[in-house]
């Protein structure tokens, strides 16, 4: 029996105990940082399991250690543990508990997939050389992320951490299918309130008003033009604008109008650079038409960067697991995701695991409330995590 035969029938073995896992998570869901319940049932799971090197870092996150077979390579595998503030409505019998929470991203699956390849490879353990780092992340869903506090509090040392990778379900691709991409992969990603002032009063005397509301339809149109007009058009850039406020009536002009949105591209001197140009752009457009606008930033992530090198090693290994017809070349993607963070420290590769089942009614795209995934994705998503650690750690 080769060693792909063994792990597939070693994550087929555990598909029940994945499947529990990831539906009690699912019915207990927490919010980024308060996932206290989440991360003590990670330890004393992976205690379950025969690890012995398990901690808590960062108060809510879980580090653990599998020793291979002599000295080597360090290989971290990273799973996110964070729900999301919606309310869940799935009707599933293991829909959540917890009202206006929900594991909406498959953030209950990446857990429940890592703890499988934890039980995995540690039946391997004899046979690979160095260690592979199990890390459960709190809080990848709200800026500034988990990532950051698990790199601050040394996730990424002791021994060193050589190359990193995760997986994320993917609803739009069906289960079965693997999408990797090489080089920049998902975007930076920074959150704007603008707040436009001007003096308000009776909408039928203009004459005695500084209308911010006409205010802010200039400035929505000047920043479109910020990224098709300044930006350089090989570089992916977002701006969007989710809100806009302005508390009047037909009759009534407010006295100031709120905005908020998002910046997204996969430079990071031309993200610096249109930050503040936005910056200067609403604060002129405003005086020129004597009002005023201020400018709060909410800095995010930076964008993901998957090593050329290693997602070339990865691909090569996925096809080997799920064979080439079932491998995805990934475009770009510009959501935002805080292993990004560690893709600047060390050689990392991010990768997307189908989940889609339409004859089973699976559709539903992520942060939504009917969000469901075809748990046939589990053992696979376990075993290929599994599998690509030991080939990096036998393949040295």
């Amino acid at each position: 029996m080769t060693i792909i035969e063994r792990i597939k029938q070693l994550a087929e073995a555990d598909r029940e105990f994945c499947i529990s896992a990831r539906r009690h998570l699912h019915a207990h869901p927490e919010l980024s940082f308060q996932e206290v319940e989440t991360s003590s049932y990670v330890r004393k799971t992976l205690l379950a399991l025969g690890l012995t090197d398990v901690s808590i870092i960062g108060d809510t996150g879980v580090v653990a250690t599998i020793k291979g077979n002599g000295e080597g390579k360090t290989i971290l595998l990273r799973a996110d543990i964070d729900a999301l503030p919606i309310q869940e409505n799935t009707g599933l019998p293991f829909q959540s508990t917890a009202s206006g929470v929900m594991h909406a991203c498959g953030h209950d699956a990446h857990t429940a997939m890592l703890l499988s390849a934890a039980k995995i490879l540690m039946g391997l353990r004899s046979e690979f050389t160095g260690a592979v780092r199990i890390l459960f992340q709190p809080a990848e869903e709200i800026p500034p992320g988990g990532a950051v506090k698990m790199i601050a509090a040394g996730v990424l040392g002791n021994p060193q951490v050589d190359k990193a990778i995760g997986q994320h379900v993917m609803p739009r691709m069906p289960v079965g299918k693997v999408g990797i991409r090489s080089g920049k992969f998902m975007a930076s990603s920074d959150n704007f309130l603008l707040t436009v002032r001007g003096r308000g009063g009776h909408a039928a005397m203009p004459e005695n008003l500084i209308d911010p509301v006409v205010i802010t339809g200039h400035i929505i149109v000047a920043l479109q033009q910020l990224v098709s007009r300044n930006g350089n058009p090989r570089i992916p850039s977002v701006l969007s604008i989710g809100k806009v406020m302005a508390l009047g009536s037909y009759n009534v002009i407010p006295d100031e109008v709120t905005l908020e949105g998002t910046f997204r591209t996969m430079d990071q001197e031309w993200r610096e650079q249109a930050l503040l140009k936005m910056k200067r752009l609403v604060s002129e457009i405003a005086e020129s038409m004597g009002g005023q606008c201020t400018v709060e930033l909410t800095r995010g992530y930076p964008y993901l960067h998957n090593n050329e090198s290693l997602a070339a090693e990865l691909k090569k290994s996925i096809i080997e697991y799920v064979g080439e017809e079932n491998v995805v070349d990934e475009d770009a993607w510009m959501a935002a995701e805080d292993f990004a963070y560690y893709s600047h420290q060390v050689p990392s590769v991010f990768y997307l695991l189908g989940i889609r089942n339409e004859a089973k009614g699976i559709t539903s795209g992520l942060h939504t409330p009917t969000f469901k995934i075809d748990e046939e994705a589990l053992p696979l998503g376990a075993g290929l995590m599994a599998w690509l650690a030991y080939q990096q750690l036998v393949n040295v």
